[in-house]
């Protein structure tokens, strides 16, 4: 999943992304409120997690900017303001969920991962498709009942693909919700990525789950 972190305080911006990208997620970052709403109307994030007292623009403005605009992103209130009213505010601003500083950083993913079981209309944090199973809590990836290790970017792709089973995904989409802005590998990262997954995940089974989209892209689907 691609998140976003505005957040203000340089230290803590940059302890959050890192702990991020450690769990795989890709991570774009940002100081600022104006700089946050920016980012989300240009990407398609899968969650943002915006502190409220931010410099130009503070997060309760620009979430309300933003769910004006009819963009349904995720959003997660990381902040110090601490009361019921706080809290009530910043929930009828568009936020999804609202958590105090300090905070526990096993907690924040469980509300990440909860926000986005909302937003795709998953009760579980499993995802499935033929044999093959992924557990978003624990990252334990098995293909017919054996478990299968993988490489954080690895899980992160799987991931995609398994949120959206059976639909034709471009490589262009496919980079944009799984590398950040500040990603400077190769232009065929996809395809490569791609041929890992396939050897870790298809090698020795009969029945193939990920598929060639001539011209387009790849698809996970169960073959019939």
């Amino acid at each position: 999943m691609r998140i976003l972190v505005a957040e203000d305080d340089p230290a803590l911006n940059e302890v959050i992304v890192k702990k991020l990208k450690a769990e795989g997620y890709a991570v774009d970052s940002c100081f600022n409120g104006r700089e946050a709403l920016d980012y989300l109307e240009a990407v398609p994030y899968d969650a943002a997690i915006v502190d409220i007292m931010m410099p130009e623009l503070d997060g309760l403005e620009a979430v309300r900017k933003l769910r004006e605009k009819g963009n349904l992103t995720p959003v997660i209130f990381l902040t110090a303001r601490d009361t019921i009213a706080d809290k009530v505010t910043g929930l009828d601003m568009g936020a999804n969920d609202y958590m105090v500083k300090p905070f526990s950083f096993d907690e924040l993913i469980a509300r990440i991962r909860a926000a986005t079981r909302t937003a795709l209309g998953s009760p579980t944090n499993l995802y499935s498709i033929d044999d093959l199973t992924l557990d978003a809590a624990t990252h334990i990836v098995k293909r017919a009942g054996r478990e299968i290790t993988l490489t954080a970017k690895e899980y992160a792709l799987l991931e995609y693909l398994l949120r959206h089973k059976n639909k034709i995904l471009s490589r262009r989409k496919i980079e944009d919700n799984v590398w950040s802005y500040d990603y400077e590998g190769g232009s065929n990262v996809v395809d490569v990525y791609i041929a890992y997954l396939r050897k870790k995940i298809d090698e020795g089974h009969p029945r193939k789950l990920i598929h060639t989209v001539r011209g387009i892209g790849y698809r996970l689907k169960a073959e019939e």
